[in-house]
């Protein structure tokens, strides 16, 4: 190969966005730790030990769950890589979030949080997508007096979407990287709305739904898999087709709709307010 034709292959070559707030080994290690305890506080039901019968109760110590997600923002400020820069793009992103999951407050599925947040983790990293999905729960919860039990399970399954976009393929760019921001949204919505059901379920007494024989309720002491049947059950007739169909929607077409305009907008400011090392 003659050397302007090599020229020529490397100016058409795409390159792969970089991420604007890479993850260090000690910001990889916390997040790592954060989700093993989400999951732990999610799933745990279905591997207790009980009786049949017996009532379960969530521990509140799972609670603790909360001061992690500070861990993960001060890991970060320890590896140089958030400063007050990239702190104060994390607030901005966080209001706006907070006051447009007012808007839309999850009325038949259509949750306007969820589009940012993918977009926000694709650009800056899987570290502040998380800190991100964390940040604009919290936020949106006490503007809207949501605050509950059921927050530390919105903020760490939002922490996933957000850190999930984060660790996508980076050599994708164009239409496909709206494509695979879709497809991937679109997926991160089912599963939001499965975890946001298992959150829950397990407390749930006399689940009867209508169209199907029998209690979808959880059973203390049942074998895993029979439990995991239920709850998939509960989950399909539920919210599948309703809540989880219409934030998919909803987070896909905004994707396609801003996704370009807020992918360029969000990188022109992560050039702005992150510092590289020379």
């Amino acid at each position: 190969m003659s050397i302007l034709e090599r020229t020529r292959s490397a100016r058409t070559r795409t390159p792969a966005p970089p991420v604007a707030l890479p993850i260090g080994p000690r910001t990889a290690a916390v997040l790592v730790l954060a989700s093993l305890a989400g999951l732990m506080m999610l799933c745990w039901p279905l591997l207790l030990a009980a009786q049949p019968g017996e009532r379960v109760e969530p521990p509140f110590i799972f609670l603790a769950l909360l001061p992690l997600v500070m861990v993960v923002v001060l890991a970060e400020m320890g590896e140089g890589g958030m400063d007050s820069r990239v702190l104060a793009v994390l607030g901005v992103l966080s209001a706006i979030n907070a006051v447009m999951r007012g808007l839309g407050a999850g009325t038949a599925g259509i949750e306007m949080v969820f589009f940012l947040l993918v977009l926000g983790g694709r650009v800056f990293g899987a570290g502040f997508g998380f800190a991100l999905g964390c940040t604009s729960l919290f936020a949106s919860a006490l503007l809207t007096a949501g605050v509950g039990p059921w927050l530390p399970f919105q903020m760490i399954c939002a922490a996933w979407v957000g850190m999930g976009a984060g660790l996508l393929p980076r050599r994708v760019g164009g239409r496909a990287e709206i494509a695979m921001l879709v497809a991937y949204a679109v997926v991160a919505s089912y599963l939001y709305g499965l975890l946001m059901n298992l959150s829950f379920w397990p407390f749930t007494l006399g689940i009867v739904v209508p169209g199907h024989e029998g209690s979808l309720a959880y059973v203390a002491g049942a074998p895993v898999l029979e439990n995991a049947h239920r709850f998939l059950i509960y989950t399909l007739l539920t919210s599948t087709g309703g809540w989880d169909t219409g934030r998919a929607i909803t987070t896909g077409v905004a994707i396609v709709v801003l996704g370009p305009a807020i992918l360029t907008t969000l990188r022109r400011a992560a050039r702005r307010a992150v510092v590289r090392p020379g």
